[in-house]
């Protein structure tokens, strides 16, 4: 983690953190290295046990006991079903949550989730802002992903200075699941651009070029991209352990198809790359980073 990153200003609040995996752990520690006193809830007890062991802070066995008395509860877990499952329910975090508390969910969920949940929240008087997150783990550990949100613009108001500890960007897009809709567009994008530059270097490799070369001095160009910036070289030496897996993409991505097939938009490349990823999960690469893709394709 990036330990000596520089925090707002902000009163010390008491806030709870439900999930911590890859992405979970470090946004949670930023939270407390920002001065917040924090309570972590994960499903496996060991993560949350080995949380406090670096950070301090407590530790529930519960997601309603880790949001007892907290003024904000963060969670990031897997999927709709597990958001759910940390929300809803005895012992649920809206179980333990008061009246005029805000919960903000960083899962990349469907929209559809996000405004159920807002409307469950609303009978409690808890505001739900839908929060997905851009930058991968190492965005999450160095404190500079890119958050996405949706939801109460006057409960947004109120968490946007806490979100700084983990955020290089916040943006408020609108109503319930208008962030979940923001981080559909960023798969999309993402997705083609992993293809293309996975063509682009196959291609290079097959022709002879000297791909580190090349990449080194389209990177300063109109062709340059994150992708090309920082995966580049690494799926030339065909190395594929930087964080977001290809499980994860076609989670999301799933979601993505189930949202074009209800408005109406058509994403013939998102379809097409979303079979590719499903090609290398039954190569054994399920794990593996999303720049595997140029695994498909012929190379020396």
């Amino acid at each position: 983690m990036k330990m000596d990153k520089t925090y707002a200003c902000v009163p010390s609040l008491k806030v709870a953190f439900v999930g911590l995996g890859v992405m979970g752990f470090p946004m949670a520690g930023h939270l407390k290295l920002a001065g917040h006193n924090v309570c972590v809830y994960n499903r496996t007890t060991t993560k949350a046990e080995k949380w406090v062991e670096m950070f301090g802070g407590r530790m529930a066995v519960t997601p309603a006991e880790a949001a007892r008395g907290a003024g904000i509860v963060f969670a990031c877990v897997g999927n709709d079903d597990d958001l759910r499952g940390v929300v809803l329910g005895e012992t649920g975090a809206f179980a333990g949550m008061e009246p005029g508390t805000v919960f903000v969910d960083h899962t990349t969920a469907s929209a559809a989730v996000a405004r159920e949940l807002e409307a469950e929240g609303a009978k409690r008087g808890i505001a739900f802002i839908d929060a997905p997150v851009s930058g991968g783990q190492a965005g999450a550990e160095n404190g500079c992903l890119t958050v996405l949100c949706g939801g109460d613009e006057a409960a947004f108001r109120r968490v946007e200075p806490v979100l700084d500890a983990y955020a290089g960007a916040v943006t408020y897009f609108g109503p319930s699941g208008s962030g979940q809709l923001a981080k559909m567009v960023n798969q999309i994008c993402i997705a083609g651009c992993v293809q293309g530059l996975s063509e682009a270097i196959a291609f290079g490799m097959n022709a002879g070029l000297d791909m580190p070369k090349v990449i080194e001095a389209l990177s300063s160009g109109a062709a340059s991209s994150w992708q090309m910036v920082n995966r580049g070289r690494t799926m030339v030496k065909g190395e594929f352990d930087f964080g977001f897996a290809v499980d994860w993409m076609r989670k999301d991505l799933g979601i993505v198809k189930d949202e074009a097939a209800r408005n109406g938009s058509d994403i013939p490349v998102t379809r097409m790359v979303d079979s590719f990823y499903e090609e290398v999960q039954k190569a054994g690469g399920a794990r593996w980073d999303t720049s595997s893709l140029i695994t498909r394709l012929p190379r020396p």
